[in-house]
């Protein structure tokens, strides 16, 4: 009887932002913007030898009743000017940046990138998200203009042309050889033409082809549209299941559709997010998650929440109360901005009569609900129990590894490394030192293969 290899895990860590994960009223917690606070986590993440740092984006800071939501963090530097400047207090560890196909350019974003990942020697990665709402729009010129159905056909799109743009140099292009004078192999180098519904650009590409050919592809979506574009497209995608059912239906559906574009099940990486809580025991790691989910919740937060499905406001109510006995206000309209859970619930009418049904059934208050709706997966435990429950889920193939988020900014992230790495490492499912030098070798991803006639087509 043969024994199935243990899989490598694959961890990386998301300085928290643009969410209420994050407790930043603790005593513990630092700056969310100080340069510090970037490099202590980007350390931290490197010294335990993860894959990469993940930076999400906000384009407009979310609103509720007119009025910014400052429940949660708000606002981020520009992600471009943050993982520049991580690159150089970095060696190995990979930066990945969310920057959205709906209000930017195929040529300025595979320009930022290619010239990220020269910076890094080869660390860039691309988080390739979407957007549709007006609100967000507002702050672009062309606010709006995108209609929800289009937003992953232009993203395709986007995502091809900064790959022919990418392409259009090779790794021989520059000769540079001092005795002839030649500078260039082919004067043609960087030449590209893309005409198609989204896009008709023509030029030359002045970033030559970077370490890594092009940088770490990262899709964030769970709907079918998401996971097509995701196996079609994608080096990774980050999967929202964590538990071990949902997990491993997920990691399945995925993997499966990867064969009708000719890809193998390792080329598309599945990497949930997931916070985690320690303690010396699994009670003591227990009774700190409880603390933790009710500094996230507070009851200020809860009934803000709450407001996302109602759509009206619920100011008067008690959080430790009851849910309101009168139904949500349907319509276009809504009383939060931006925010990506009004987008969840599409039906609220539905949503709120689970929610009643729930909270009947279990004696839940406002804020106990929301408490028990808006958990994610979370790793709570002693680090022993952490390590075992993280190799469980990834042995199972519910996951090939995890994104961490801590709740605390920037050090939350140290025990974790300390303690529970150095016993996944004796297991043997975690490297003891980086093997490679990019991105693309940490995650095991082969080389990009350029598009082929790309120069003759463009000429």
């Amino acid at each position: 009887m043969t024994t199935k290899p243990l899989k490598q895990i694959h961890l990386a860590a998301h300085f928290p932002g643009v969410n209420n994960t994050t407790v930043w009223s603790d005593p513990a917690a630092g700056s969310h913007i100080d340069f510090d606070s970037f490099v202590h986590f980007a350390r931290t993440a490197e010294r335990a030898k993860f894959d990469f740092l993940f930076l999400a984006e906000g384009l407009r800071l979310r609103e509720q009743g007119g009025q910014i939501y400052d429940l949660d963090v708000v606002g981020r530097p520009d992600t471009f000017t943050v993982l520049a400047a991580l690159a150089a207090v970095t060696d190995r560890l990979g930066l990945t940046g969310t920057i959205n196909s709906t209000f930017n350019e195929p040529y300025e974003v595979a320009r930022q990138f290619a010239s990220l990942d020269h910076l890094s020697d080869g660390r860039a990665a691309w988080n390739v998200v979407t957007s549709w709402d007006a609100f967000t729009g507002e702050n672009f010129r062309r606010g709006g203009f995108l209609p929800r159905e289009e937003r992953y056909s232009r993203a395709k799109e986007f995502l091809a042309t900064a790959h022919e743009l990418f392409d259009s140099w090779d790794g021989g292009d520059i000769l540079a050889d001092a005795g002839s004078g030649t500078f260039l192999r082919d004067a043609r180098a960087g030449a590209f033409a893309h005409k198609g519904p989204q896009f008709d650009i023509e030029g030359r590409f002045n970033v030559p082809r970077s370490p890594q050919g092009r940088p770490v592809v990262f899709q964030a979506g769970d709907s079918d549209e998401g996971r097509e574009f995701a196996a079609s497209d994608a080096d990774a995608i980050f999967g929202r299941y964590g538990t071990l059912d949902e997990g491993r239906a997920f990691y399945a559906d995925v993997k499966h559709r990867l064969a009708k574009y000719g890809r193998t099940h390792d080329e598309l990486k599945i990497l949930p997010a997931a916070t985690f809580i320690l303690g010396d025991t699994d009670a003591e790691a227990r009774e700190a998650a409880h603390e933790v989910r009710r500094l996230q919740v507070s009851g200020q937060t809860a009934i803000k929440y709450l407001e996302h499905v109602w759509n009206r406001d619920l100011s008067g109510y008690d959080p430790d109360g009851p849910l309101p006995d009168i139904d949500p206000e349907t319509g276009e309209n809504t009383i939060a901005l931006g925010r990506a859970s009004v987008r969840q619930f599409r039906d609220p009418l539905e949503t709120a009569r689970q929610w009643r049904a729930l909270a009947e059934a279990k004696n839940l208050s406002i804020r106990e609900l929301v408490i028990a709706t808006t958990s994610g997966q979370t790793f709570v435990g002693s680090a022993a129990t952490v390590a075992e429950q993280i190799d469980t889920l990834v042995q199972a193939d519910a996951a090939d590894g995890f994104i961490l988020v801590p709740h605390i900014t920037p050090g939350g992230l140290d025990a974790f490394a300390d303690t529970v790495v150095p016993l996944l490492q004796e297991r043997g499912v975690f490297r003891t030192e980086y093997e490679g030098t990019t991105l693309r070798d940490h995650l095991g991803l082969a080389a990009p293969r350029a598009a082929s006639g790309r120069r003759a087509e463009a000429s």
